[in-house]
């Protein structure tokens, strides 16, 4: 038995070592270049180049590869496989002419001689976004808006001088690619202050920066302690048992948490009442969406009945009589990838978990009641669930 043991053992390590021996070196050793590209044409965009070209006939042509400055001694490699006949360069600064070397690799990575191009990218996108971009005061904050039609990956980085007059950086960055560009950071008082804001691309190309000084407007967050539950005659029928309407203030806001429900089945634009106890011009309202739960076991933003297309109204009486409400704003919950019905970005998904700020009219007059009416939900009814809300104004 126990030689049929140690016969065994001899054999697997044979065996082993046989295995270790034939995997050892490479799978291809052709020497031989490959043949090159030919007929390549050029195609200036924003920002990049798209070439296009005619593959080598070799049949152990592996992939292409282009080698390009994207700006003074900054090299940057695109490659692309044998299964397709053109390539984006992109990450250039300027628009000035940029010499691209083309090569053709064999599966034993042996490269062919190159082809040189000349590319001249059209305008990088961040020049349009920074020759739109403005710094704007915001209620507790500051806000920047740009256009980016283009829908380029960029960041807009922020700075703020502080007390001693240094600059330093302003957090959180701006990283986005919605068309138009809106975002506000608050927490700020109701003081002069200066900014800078820059914009950069994901290859560490910079604009000039933007300054401005802005002061920001003056809000607080209205006391939810003293909000109360209100049914007036049309109000939505709200599923109290487990979708109660206190939870739409009851502080919690992670996105998992219980939520205010109505109804399902009524098909008209439902709305709700909220008694907010006090009186206050209104400057903003903050909205965490409910994040529906997925048989696959993953949460959903920009889904079913979370709010989309929505107005809010005010009065100081609780009559249910519309012709005593007035009209402080009518908004949309926008998703900032504008990617299809049930798919959600990380931008989508981090916009969603901060929560959306919707501002009211500054012309309107103070109101202690507020109505919200859902016209369409994520997926094209009325009813809706609101998560969490936060009211912001001035008590004065």
């Amino acid at each position: 038995m126990k030689n049929l043991l140690a016969l065994a053992l001899l054999l697997l390590v044979c065996a082993t070592w046989g295995c270790k021996r034939d995997i050892v070196g490479p799978l291809e050793n052709n020497t031989n270049p490959p043949g090159q590209v030919s007929n390549v044409t050029v195609e200036n965009l924003a920002g990049k180049a798209k070439v296009t070209y005619t593959l080598p006939k070799d049949q152990d042509l592996l992939y292409i590869k282009a080698v390009y400055e994207i700006r003074t001694g900054v090299e940057r490699e695109v490659k692309s496989s044998y299964y397709t006949n053109n390539m984006e360069l992109d990450g250039f600064a300027d628009t000035e002419e940029h010499e691209v070397k083309i090569y053709a690799y064999n599966r034993s990575e042996v490269a062919s001689k190159p082809v040189s191009v000349t590319v001249k990218p059209l305008e990088n996108p961040i020049w349009g976004i920074y020759r739109s971009m403005k710094i704007l005061p915001e209620f507790a904050g500051v806000r920047i808006t740009a256009d980016n039609p283009q829908q380029a990956n960029v960041a807009l980085e922020i700075v703020r001088k502080d007390s001693l007059g240094k600059w330093e950086p302003f957090l959180p960055f701006i990283y986005t690619s919605q068309a138009q560009i809106s975002q506000t950071t608050r927490g700020l008082d109701t003081l002069d202050q200066e900014f800078g804001v820059t914009v950069r691309d994901n290859f560490l190309n910079y604009t000039d920066t933007i300054f401005s000084t802005i002061r920001p407007y003056y809000e607080v967050m209205l006391s939810k302690s003293l909000f109360k539950e209100l049914h007036l005659d049309g109000d939505a029928k709200i599923q109290t048992v487990t979708a109660g309407m206190k939870l739409m203030w009851d502080g919690n806001n992670s996105n998992f948490g219980p939520r205010m429900l109505t109804d399902i089945v009524d098909p008209n634009p439902q709305y709700i009442t909220i008694d907010m106890g006090q009186a206050a011009k209104l400057s903003r309202i903050k909205i965490w969406n409910y994040s529906e739960f997925m048989s696959n076991g993953q949460h959903q933003f920009y889904y079913r009945g979370q709010l989309r297309f929505f107005e809010v109204w005010g009065s100081l009486t609780a009559n249910p009589d519309w012709s005593t409400w007035t009209k402080l704003g009518n908004f949309e919950n926008i998703k900032p990838s504008g990617a299809a019905y049930g798919t959600t970005t990380t931008e989508d998904w981090n916009a969603a978990i901060a929560g959306f700020d919707y501002n009211m009219d500054p012309n309107a007059g103070k109101v202690k009641y507020l109505r919200i009416k859902c016209l369409q939900n994520w997926m094209g009814s009325t009813w809706f669930e609101i998560l969490e809300l936060n009211v912001y104004g001035d008590t004065r």
